[in-house]
């Protein structure tokens, strides 16, 4: 079983992301992994949808200050030989594509081939907006965006016309050490059957998620994958040849024995081996170094 652990990105502890190196280098040489980011551009004062989806305007406070995903894992890429690194996951329609190949690129061309880019299509309207992409269609902009992404990373020179993205033929940016690229990781919630159909079409991986104690169904898991696994047989591909990374995210309180217990019991009976872990209500990037040795330390022993 591998474990991986967020980087110092959100809340408390993106406000001592000068000790990111650091980190990333004390969590290899406890045994993480991987290494993990997640994408917040900023938290609307009045959001129109929540992380609950239409209905609900709830938003973590947790979430209001992000640092950049992408420096954070270049930096952590420079301070690392070993880890994965990875994006559980960037909100891949807000970017346009010849800037986004072009900070991932650089990103696994430092680490040596070490990235995983998980891409998700978002919930917040008003990300969308600061960013002048129509939120209704983030759906399709996101298939066209693997598109384009899929282009720049295989062809020289390379031109991309759809109907939410735009590139005119141009020289092509950096090539990955990744061939023919890195993988396409998406992250799909609970119920988004659209996504859960990219997935099982084109990605290499799916990205599930958890809450410990409030969200933890292995059988919603397994349905989910289910799912996946009868469209990727429906355009003729191997089921088995997609991957899973599980985030699993810790409520406030709870001990590292329960949150280990629990991704013991997850990949007993979902069959998933790879698990990114995340606090977002630690204090400091200390408590999370803490809860990366700790955590590692349970794992070791059995």
């Amino acid at each position: 079983m591998e474990i991986g652990f967020a980087l110092p990105y959100l809340n408390n502890v993106a406000h001592q992301v000068d000790r990111a190196a650091e980190f990333a280098r004390e969590a290899e040489k406890a045994g993480a992994a991987s290494l993990w980011v997640g994408d917040r551009n900023f938290v609307a004062v009045n959001p129109k949808i929540g992380v609950g989806g239409p209905g609900d305007t709830t938003v973590p406070v947790e979430y209001r200050t992000a640092a950049d995903p992408f420096v954070l894992l270049g930096v952590a890429a420079a301070a690392t030989e070993r880890v994965i690194l990875g994006a559980h996951v960037l909100i891949g329609p807000i970017y346009a594509p010849v800037q986004l190949a072009r900070s991932l690129t650089t990103i696994d061309l430092i680490s040596k081939g070490r990235l995983i880019p998980g891409f998700g299509v978002g919930w917040s309207p008003e990300e969308f907006e600061s960013a002048n992409v129509e939120f209704t269609k983030r759906g399709a902009r996101m298939n066209e965006m693997l598109d384009a992404l899929e282009l720049l990373w295989s062809a020289d020179p390379v031109e991309y016309h759809g109907s939410h993205i735009e590139m005119p033929l141009q020289h092509a940016p950096l090539k990955p050490v990744q061939r023919p690229r890195p993988p396409f990781y998406i992250g799909a919630p609970t119920g988004a059957r659209a996504a859960l159909k990219r997935v099982g079409e084109r990605a290499d991986g799916w990205m599930p998620a958890c809450v410990v104690p409030y969200f933890v169904d292995a059988e919603s898991v397994l349905a989910q994958r289910a799912v996946i696994d009868d469209f990727a047989t429906e355009v003729g591909r191997d089921p088995s040849e997609i991957d899973t990374i599980m985030r699993v995210n810790i409520a406030e309180g709870m001990s590292v024995p329960q949150v280990v217990d629990t991704i013991k019991s997850l990949s007993s009976r979902t069959g998933i081996k790879h698990f990114m872990v995340e606090c977002m209500s630690l204090p400091n990037v200390d408590a999370s170094l803490d809860l990366v040795m700790e955590t590692m330390s349970h794992i070791q022993r059995g």
